[in-house]
């Protein structure tokens, strides 16, 4: 698998590997409290963000075990960021296994930006050998539910702080800790 993230295209977006410098434009895109209404928290300040993006554009957690990867979801005609998508890739005996996530600024939701990032992302994950995903959403958050089913993603029984696990794959009935 290729261990960092690479520029990816749709028909309407461009997903950037992220990088520090995207910090001064994402603090504005992550500041509705909208976006924290299902996971909690509050939005960074930008020396957070900027924070935050040195530890994440590693590629890498602090042991080196899970990849991190990472990308600014721009859309195309206008160059704008609206959030972003994310993968934390494991491998799991002779599988890697990817737990996804998606972040969409609220003033540009409903409008299918999610659902096309994340399918790029997972494209780009399948052709580096990922066979098997994973997200958490809370039991509430339907939008997000909407992305993962049109992923192909199916909630399963476990639960984790209060969030269900969605997976596609095989083996994607396993208990978290191995994704």
């Amino acid at each position: 698998m290729n261990r960092s993230a690479e520029r990816l295209t749709t028909e309407r977006l461009v997903l950037e590997p992220l990088s520090v410098a995207h910090a001064a434009e994402m603090v504005d895109v992550l500041a509705d409290p909208a976006l924290y209404e299902f996971t909690g928290g509050e939005a960074p300040t930008l020396e957070e963000l900027r924070n935050r993006y040195a530890r994440q554009s590693a590629g890498r957690s602090g042991d080196g075990t899970p990849w991190l990867l990472n990308w600014i979801v721009r859309v195309k005609e206008t160059d704008m960021p609206v959030g972003y998508v994310q993968a934390t890739v494991e491998p799991d005996g002779s599988h890697d296994v990817a737990e996804v996530a998606w972040v969409i600024s609220p003033d540009h939701q409903g409008h299918g930006i999610a659902s096309e990032a994340t399918a790029a992302m997972l494209g780009w994950l399948r052709s580096q050998g990922v066979d098997r995903f994973a997200a958490y959403i809370h039991p509430q958050h339907h939008a997000s539910m909407g992305v993962a089913r049109r992923q192909g993603l199916h909630p399963k029984t476990v639960v984790q702080d209060g969030e269900i696990r969605w997976a596609l794959g095989a083996g994607s009935d396993h208990e978290p800790g191995t994704l």
